[in-house]
């Protein structure tokens, strides 16, 4: 595989960049295990106001062949810091690009998003491998995320 960010510069991107995360092969692929990251700075845009939203956003996923490099996941979160968003849509989209670059069993996404006008909001998605006991988990951790998450949410 070829990591071309991991030990190289830091040359963050301006503009939302899918493109820049990469991935490396999962050498544990025949048992299920789940890889959580917890990202406490994210920040992107209102797409009205233009104001800074400040999360965090916490990523997990049961790893099939493929494994997110944890470098180029902070250069591409990063890259929504000048990205005009909705929090729903940031969440969702985190984890399309996700599963669309690693093709995982499941992942799940939350934002945990600082008030604004004394109203936080909390957008949890998650998606499990279709036809499989993935979509299944996928579908009882939608249903159950609270629990999942209760540590978070206390906090």
């Amino acid at each position: 595989m070829n990591l071309s960010l991991l030990g190289g510069e830091n040359n963050y991107p301006s503009v939302y960049s899918p493109s820049i995360l990469e991935v490396f092969e999962n050498k544990h692929s025949d048992i299920d295990y789940m890889v959580k990251f917890n990202c406490p700075e994210f920040t992107s845009l209102c797409p009205v106001t233009g104001q800074p939203d400040f999360a965090a956003i916490y990523i997990n996923y049961i790893p099939n062949k493929l494994m997110v490099e944890s470098k180029s996941l902070k250069m591409y979160l990063f890259s929504y810091r000048n990205h005009g968003d909705f929090h729903e849509n940031c969440v969702n989209t985190i984890m399309k690009d996700l599963r669309d670059l690693m093709k995982p069993r499941l992942i799940e996404v939350q934002g945990k998003f600082t008030p604004r006008g004394g109203i936080s909001i909390d957008p949890y998605t998650c998606w499990g491998e279709p036809s499989t006991k993935y979509e299944e988990m996928a579908a009882y951790r939608l249903k159950n995320h609270d629990l999942f998450f209760e540590n978070i949410n206390n906090r």
